[in-house]
């Protein structure tokens, strides 16, 4: 079986390939380090909402393309003039009728909604937006001399696309508010000791392909119940236990369940369907 390609937008920000229950979505903007212009925001909005809608898809691998993951904003979409209502950050600050996230906060967002897992695989730079893209994904494998860093305080502003959420939520409150006063970098090591990265490898991209091959060939039904689970940690402990039976309950007895049961007597990998 061949992989097959999605077209996002005009192609020339974001390419996305499905391949066995695997989507690789790599940003695509290599002579520029993949920075965020915006293009590349509309990419990443749009990218999610196309994954989302496909039951095949168990598992999404987010990379960037040449030397680096993502190195955050591209500054040069803000020197030239625009009409009013088409300036780049009255584009990336337009908020939706109804959405809780602008435009730039979803191109973050929009891969912690995914139904299903997304691993960032990093190396080179992931700076500013880009180590909040980073953020976004449920799992970061991270080279060691990655370079991560919530930048915005050089430039007299904060991280506004998720990333303060994010910070906290991996690294804790006093260490998200060092960085992000602080506006340091930090390589990948301390970025696995930190909390940033979950794994911390060589070859990120191998090892995060190698990971959602393995995810993918779990029960998506199981895996989907999951990460919904662990995205509702907000919950009070009644309402999360609730939750939890509930997810439980909806498992049991089901046609993936009992197909990963007999896969597991059998010692034969399991066939299991995906979600309509």
């Amino acid at each position: 079986m061949t992989a097959e390609a999605i077209e996002i937008g005009d192609g020339s920000r974001v390419r996305v390939e499905v391949d066995r229950g695997v989507a690789f979505v790599q940003l695509h903007r290599p002579e520029k380090m993949n920075a965020l212009d915006l293009a590349m925001f509309d990419a990443l909005v749009e990218a999610p909402v196309a994954l989302a809608a496909r039951g095949d898809v168990r598992c999404v691998v987010l990379s960037g393309a040449g030397r680096g993951f993502c190195a955050g904003l591209d500054l040069a979409m803000f020197g030239s003039g625009a009409a009013p209502g088409e300036s780049p950050v009255e584009r990336i600050t337009e908020v939706a009728p109804g959405a809780i996230t602008h435009r730039g906060q979803q191109a973050v967002f929009g891969w912690t909604e995914l139904p299903m897992p997304v691993i960032a695989a990093v190396h080179g730079v992931a700076l500013g937006g880009g180590i909040q893209l980073a953020l976004g994904a449920d799992i970061r494998c991270v080279s060691p001399d990655a370079s991560m860093g919530v930048l915005e305080m050089r430039w007299g502003l904060v991280p506004d696309m998720t990333g303060t959420r994010r910070l906290i939520e991996l690294v804790g409150l006093d260490v998200a508010k060092e960085l992000t006063f602080t506006g340091r970098t930090v390589d990948g090591v301390e970025a696995g000791r930190l909390g940033l990265a979950t794994i911390v490898v060589d070859d990120p991209l191998g090892t995060a392909t190698a990971l959602a091959r393995e995810i993918a060939g779990r029960s998506p039904h199981a895996v989907r119940a999951a990460k919904r689970l662990f995205r509702a940690v907000d919950l009070g402990e009644a309402e999360g236990f609730a939750l939890e039976r509930q997810e439980m309950d909806a498992l049991i007895g089901s046609p993936n369940q009992a197909e990963a049961v007999a896969a597991a007597l059998e010692s034969r990998p399991p066939v299991f369907a995906d979600p309509a």
